[in-house]
């Protein structure tokens, strides 16, 4: 009996295929269910025998914390060498976007306390 072994709900594509191919490294059968339609359902990655279970998630856990290991490396270069766009960044490269966005939020919450200060206002005065 099939057993899921990874759902690829935010999985990018690179992901998935590394997967697949560590699991036929360790000849371990696997195959690949595709989204739903509607996106309801999201793909997933699944043993064709429920016995690989404990093997394949030993392969995954150590997979998925070299991943992990890679991806951090990754964004510490990417942040010493100045390609990683943080809030600061972002807001001096599109300060009217920021502005707006900013107004924006003080409108909704203008809203939203709105009605409670006018009690406070009454039950106050």
């Amino acid at each position: 009996m099939p057993r899921l072994l990874l759902n690829l709900r935010n999985v990018p594509d690179d992901e998935s295929e590394e997967v697949l191919e560590l699991m036929a490294r360790h000849h371990i059968e696997c195959y690949q269910t595709p989204p739903g339609p509607l996106g309801i359902t999201a793909g997933g990655i699944w043993l064709k025998e429920r016995d690989d279970y404990p093997r394949a998630r030993e392969l995954m856990n150590e997979y998925q914390a070299e991943r992990a290991r890679r991806a951090r490396a990754d964004y510490d270069e990417a942040l010493r060498a100045g390609r990683v766009e943080t809030l600061w960044i972002a807001m001096r490269r599109r300060p009217v976007r920021t502005l707006l966005y900013i107004g924006l939020a003080v409108f909704i919450l203008m809203i939203f306390f709105a009605p409670m200060v006018a009690l406070w206002q009454a039950a106050s005065g």
